[in-house]
């Protein structure tokens, strides 16, 4: 079922926006915050961890870890299941970060840390193919980024490749 009211667009919002008071600027914000865990998370950061992005990927690398230290690996069923979950995660951490090198950071955390898993990948048609998305998509914001980034980044990526 499909609601009739129509959603504004970024531009029509941004426009509105600029017209609105501090304070009413505040309280759509605290709203926005209390309606959903991501606009919470993504506020967070805006506000607290935005100014360090090392820290911030740090501690989401940390995370990354630590799910994976629970990931089920004796059944390829719910390996799967947590290893795409985990993905979610990451992905919504360089949603927030809005950064290349966040990107490439947390994706190559990602897939050395599920090779280091020792699930056979292989083994699961899913779950390769997931991986190899992964290697791909660093491969590709490698290529967006600055040229001094990408040596050390296409040396990290190659070993992913092996």
């Amino acid at each position: 079922m499909q609601s009739h009211i129509r959603t504004a667009t970024i531009p029509e919002l941004k426009q509105e926006l600029q017209t609105v008071s501090l304070a009413q600027l505040s309280n759509l914000c605290l709203r926005l915050a209390k309606f959903k865990k991501e606009n919470k998370e993504l506020l967070t950061y805006l506000l607290f961890e935005e100014t360090d992005l090392e820290s911030y990927l740090g501690s989401v690398k940390k995370e990354i870890s630590r799910f994976f230290s629970e990931v089920n690996a004796s059944n390829l069923y719910f390996a799967k299941k947590t290893i795409r979950k985990i993905l979610r995660i990451t992905n919504k951490h360089i949603r927030y970060t809005g950064s290349q090198q966040a990107e490439v950071e947390l994706l190559l955390h990602f897939c050395s840390t599920l090779r280091q898993t020792r699930i056979p990948l292989q083994k699961s048609t899913a779950l390769h193919n997931l991986y190899l998305q992964q290697v791909k998509k660093i491969g590709k914001a490698i290529a967006a980024m600055h040229e001094d980034l990408q040596y050390d980044y296409t040396k990290e990526l190659a070993k992913l490749e092996e």
